[in-house]
């Protein structure tokens, strides 16, 4: 049974393209143009997967995600956009997104991250992941050691992070409580000198703890 899948694009025809593309791999359910209806689907519908673009009207792909998010919707959200920029990146992950590709990727790459969301594993495109390296760059002199202060469970956790678990996705792949897992998480980012979750991924990413 294939999984259903939201997409929202005001761009129409490539709305039309990607539903064309995506219904070989997914049962896809919608296809809105504008942020507010995103909102009014996945609350209908509570897909599997959502597919979206970050700049609609209305109301932003981000929006749209921290909405859905208060209302308790949960389904996994994948960014599509021409948006090359830690900013837009970071804030999407912020707000909670598994998937962030580029406009310019090819057919195969938008699957895969679908895939990957669909497993509770991020994906981002790889200009994107240097991007947000790039935020958190740090002379090669102060990175090793402040890495090599983290214990081995800590070093666990944060690969676990890094891949988008929850704290509670964690505590269960480690049969550890959620609270420990979160306090895990910012003795972490006290280590590693990082100030949020996107600097922390970012920091991992770019040191090979993927």
């Amino acid at each position: 049974m294939k999984s259903s899948l939201l997409l929202a694009d005001d761009h129409q025809v490539l709305l039309s393209g990607l539903q064309r593309l995506l219904e070989q791999e997914f049962d896809v359910v919608g296809a809105v143009g504008t942020g507010a209806e995103l909102v009014a689907e996945a609350q209908r519908l509570r897909p599997d997967l959502i597919l979206a673009d970050i700049s609609m009207p209305e109301m932003t792909g981000i929006e749209a995600l921290r909405k859905l998010r208060s209302l308790g919707v949960k389904s996994p959200v994948v960014f599509l956009t021409m948006h090359n920029d830690a900013t837009y990146a970071g804030r999407a992950l912020e707000s909670g997104a598994l998937g962030y590709v580029l406009k310019t990727e090819e057919p195969q790459v938008v699957v895969a991250a679908l895939k990957s969301a669909l497993l509770g594993r991020r994906y981002l495109s790889e200009p994107v992941s240097e991007a947000l390296a790039a935020v958190t760059m740090r002379t090669s002199n102060g990175a090793v050691p402040l890495l090599g202060r983290l214990t081995e469970r800590q070093l666990e956790v944060l690969k676990l992070f890094t891949k988008g678990y929850t704290a509670r996705k964690v505590a269960q792949q480690l049969g550890i409580t959620s609270r420990t897992a979160e306090f895990h998480k910012y003795r972490i980012m006290e280590i590693l000198n990082v100030k949020s979750s996107v600097e922390l991924v970012a920091y991992a990413m770019r040191h090979g703890l993927t």
